[in-house]
């Protein structure tokens, strides 16, 4: 009975300690909540029997997911900048006007590509516009908190586009995402040391990160779509990956359900839908106005993956890219409604 009590008390402390640790000097992310309605807790049942010793655990808030433009994307950028101290981020582009003003104030280091300099984000460190593209879309704050997707902080992008955001508590990711930017703040564009954490379990959920061309995005996104059981549901802004279209067909072919919205604006000659069109699968072009520019994979409606990477040889061998594989029901729930959405 003694040993029992001595065991409750320690948890006890270890969780007042945990408590303490994730509060003091930290901005409350309970705003999120009013912004967004999109906050996840608890922890997935069973998770703790997927930990390995290899595999970083981070017990913070739960990732939260955010599309847009109907969830307020720039606000809730916004906010993590005006509440943190350290910023790191890396864009693609750049001109929504309070992101700048509030970058610039807070004394943020930030990356763009080359071919969106302007003078609102001279700020910034740029690469040559030439050479490929620094296509990435996120930032880091404080060392512990990581804002990615498909979200580049302009106004189509925040007004018009379909596109979404995950925000992730997790140091872990926070150290992978640091390695990216300091090799792209010091001018190692295209290259680098591949990811020191590529799984990671983040509040229960198993997340897979990787970066473009040194991790090989293509040959990951390829496995998620081999392992699936039931269905395949995708939404790309552009989809040229032959490797990534055999993926599919081998699924189709299997029976597992196949469907997909492709963004219209890239209907060319090197498009996969045609191809995946006759062999009967259900794709289609987006009928949104504006751009479809989610890369999303969502697998048996329990693992999604996402970020900036488009399935084709520039995204897997010439930009600057990053991927997130996420084993999480509940965050594929809200990618399908978001799918249901834009394929309807």
């Amino acid at each position: 009975m003694r040993k029992k009590t001595r065991r409750l008390s320690a948890l006890i402390i270890l969780l007042i300690g945990l408590l303490i640790w994730y509060s003091e000097g930290r901005p409350s992310f309970s705003s999120f909540a009013g912004i967004t309605g999109k906050v996840t807790a608890g922890m997935k049942e069973g998770a703790g029997k997927a930990t390995q010793a290899f595999i970083p655990a981070d017990s913070g808030p739960a990732p939260i997911v955010i599309f847009c433009p109907q969830e307020h994307c720039m606000e809730n950028l916004l906010y993590l900048i005006n509440k943190s101290e350290k910023i790191h981020c890396a864009f693609y582009d750049l001109n929504l006007k309070p992101i700048i003003g509030a970058l610039k104030q807070k004394g943020a280091q930030v990356v763009i590509d080359g071919e969106n300099r302007d003078d609102a984000n001279a700020f910034a460190r740029h690469d040559d516009p030439d050479d490929g593209l620094m296509h990435n879309k996120f930032c880091i704050f404080d060392d512990r908190t990581v804002l990615t997707g498909s979200f580049n902080p302009t106004v189509r992008d925040n007004e018009k586009n379909n596109n979404n955001i995950l925000i992730l508590f997790s140091p872990a990711l926070a150290e992978n995402y640091e390695q990216e930017f300091q090799e792209l703040w010091e001018g190692k564009f295209r290259k680098g040391e591949k990811v020191p954490n590529p799984q990671v379990i983040v509040n229960g959920t198993l997340i897979e990160n990787y970066f473009c061309p040194e991790d090989g995005c293509e040959d990951h996104v390829i496995a998620a779509i081999r392992a699936a059981n039931a269905s395949v549901h995708f939404m790309t802004f552009s989809f040229t990956s032959d490797a990534i279209g055999d993926a599919l067909k081998d699924r189709h072919w299997n029976d597992i359900e196949v469907k997909g919205v492709f963004e219209k604006s890239q209907n060319n000659d090197y498009t996969e839908l045609p191809k995946l069109q006759e062999l009967g699968m259900d794709v289609r072009w987006d009928h949104n106005k504006y751009n479809l520019h989610h890369k999303v994979f969502i697998i048996d409606r329990k693992i999604v993956v996402t970020g900036s990477y488009n399935p084709t040889k520039n995204g897997n061998e010439g930009n600057d890219e990053n991927v997130l594989i996420i084993h999480d029901e509940g965050i594929a729930k809200k990618f399908e409604e978001e799918f249901v959405r834009v394929f309807a």
